[in-house]
């Protein structure tokens, strides 16, 4: 069974407040979208690669790989106007039967173990997502009037989400709707299986701010 992994990477690095796209810059000296490409190479060096990017992007991307000697073997796709746009241009890379992952490619964190998990899981139940539990206090917003809600109810979601390649490409065949908001949520719109969640790591962050490249560096 062949299997996939979808790195998607279409962010324009706004809330970082420079010019160059978050995924990018430099984290420990090598740009963020490498060190994420790494984790999963070393997941399975068989995995095969595919990486969303904005088309004005690619001619950097490309220069980075020449600078940093970068050889991990991948597709390169463009970007779409949405993230599920982007994810739909991605799958049209990847040939079933087998399994696909979705990633965000400023994720560099992910433990190889999660994303082992994850596959593991898509493997026996189709859809998998890793998730880790709330440990902030949450409040339902009512007009201007707010609750407390048991946090034990909700989990922070994370990728990468893996589930099997055939029916990822039918969820992603529906029509964009802007209630999908990540991969299992355009799976469930499907309606044909249920969303299996395994444990994340907290480590696991996403990098979009310049708080966030601070705690990257710290965590390396």
């Amino acid at each position: 069974m062949d299997k996939y992994a979808i790195i998607v990477a279409g962010g324009k690095g706004l809330r970082m407040g420079g010019d160059l796209p978050k995924q990018f810059l430099p984290l420990g000296g090598k740009p963020v979208l490498m060190r994420t490409l790494e984790v999963f190479r070393r997941y399975d060096a068989a995995l095969r690669l595919i990486v969303v990017l904005p088309r004005e992007q690619q001619p950097l991307w490309e220069r980075l790989r020449e600078e940093h000697r970068f050889e991990i073997g991948h597709l390169v796709t463009d970007g779409g106007e949405t993230r599920f746009h982007s994810v739909r241009n991605g799958l049209a890379l990847a040939k079933g039967p087998g399994l696909v992952g979705v990633h965000d490619g400023v994720r560099p964190f992910v433990d190889i173990d999660v994303i082992g998990r994850c596959y593991d899981e898509a493997a026996k139940h189709r859809a998998a997502v890793p998730v880790v539990e709330v440990v902030e206090t949450l409040r339902h917003l009512r007009g201007d009037a707010s609750q407390t809600v048991d946090r034990a109810d909700y989990r922070m979601v994370q990728t990468p989400q893996v589930f099997d390649l055939d029916l990822l490409k039918r969820a992603y065949g529906q029509a964009y709707s802007p209630r999908f908001t990540d991969d299992a949520s355009v799976v469930e719109a499907l309606g044909e299986v249920p969303i299996r969640l395994v444990p994340g790591n907290r480590e696991n962050i996403k990098i979009t701010t310049p708080f966030d490249l601070k705690v990257g560096n710290t965590l390396l």
